[in-house]
């Protein structure tokens, strides 16, 4: 299949070869589904903690005696039914991470990928060498490209200049083709690649991974490539 390359005034200047096995896959709603399940619970830092009866200060003795007092018995001030008491099955702290199998990350990135190229919301660049790092030529990109919503910029490499341009708007992030997933492309409405990119990422994502065979020494691991988990 062809994709129309544009330059940065937003006039198609040529038209790109592309793989259909990488950008024309249909679309796997449960899959991509588990994986933004997946990419947010990995942002989670699980450090919310509250204290039981045990933690909380104070407390230590009896507040009245056990019989002929008329009211109920207490052990303790700090139980969990007194103001500034412990708290019954609060939160601590845990870890929310959750593995997504290689395969599974890649088809849900193509799934992502192809549905943005179905909707018109992927724009091919042919480079991005207006920016210079100022804000203004990040808004005048966008402005030239008629992007209203948000938009996602994906480069070859991590580019300091394409990064600073998109720093203070909000609407606005920028991002090396080799940590892209499917989270980030759903997030953002357009998303605006560059021809160098775009190839260096159908080549990373049309090669299989590596399965374990019988033969490999025993503990060996593929080897997860980077901004993919």
């Amino acid at each position: 299949m062809e994709l129309p390359v544009i330059n940065q005034q937003g006039e198609t200047v040529s038209h790109l070869e592309v793989d259909e096995a990488v950008f024309a896959v249909p679309m796997n709603h449960s899959l991509v589904h588990q994986a933004v399940v997946i990419y947010q619970l990995n942002k989670r830092q699980g450090t919310h903690d509250t204290k039981t009866r045990a933690q909380v200060s104070g407390g230590g003795r009896k507040p009245w005696i056990q019989k002929h007092t008329g009211r109920a018995r207490q052990g303790s001030i700090r139980a969990p039914q007194w103001r500034h008491g412990g708290v019954v099955f609060g939160p601590h702290p845990r870890d929310y991470r959750k593995a997504l199998p290689k395969r599974m990350r890649r088809l849900a990135l193509k799934c992502a990928l192809s549905e943005k190229i179905r909707q018109g919301s992927l724009l091919c660049l042919d480079s991005l060498d207006t920016l210079d790092g100022k804000t203004r030529s990040m808004v005048g990109l966008i402005e030239s490209l008629g992007i209203t919503g948000s938009a996602l910029v994906v480069t070859e490499n991590a580019e300091l200049s394409v990064a600073r341009a998109g720093h203070n708007l909000k609407k606005v992030w920028t991002l090396p083709v080799n940590q892209l997933n499917a989270h980030e492309l759903l997030r953002r409405e357009t998303v605006v690649i560059t021809t160098a990119a775009l190839r260096k990422g159908e080549a990373m994502w049309a090669a299989a991974p590596n399965r374990r065979t019988a033969l490999s020494p025993v503990g060996s691991t593929d080897s997860d490539e980077a901004g993919e988990a």
